[in-house]
């Protein structure tokens, strides 16, 4: 399933590259370029960390049980 639609990252390619050592979130934002653009994607990259078992150290939620309200917001033509 695609992640991050801005850079087309699956969370199969999330998982390789948690495989490979990658154990915080900052590094998979620098080696795959997730949450980068819009940042609609941090939360479920974070989920997916959270599945691989990575989220114990370094995933960046305080309150796993808890679920995080999402908000959009709309972007505006100047």
């Amino acid at each position: 399933m695609i992640v991050c639609v801005c850079k087309s990252v699956s969370d199969r390619k999330i998982r390789a590259s948690i495989a490979d050592g990658v154990d915080s979130f900052d590094e998979l934002q620098f080696e795959l370029g997730v949450a980068s653009c819009c940042g609609k994607c941090a939360d479920s990259v974070r989920g997916v960390m959270m599945e691989s078992g990575v989220c114990a150290s370094r995933c960046g939620f305080d309150h796993h049980s808890q679920a995080i309200p999402l908000t959009f917001y709309e972007r505006k033509a100047a």
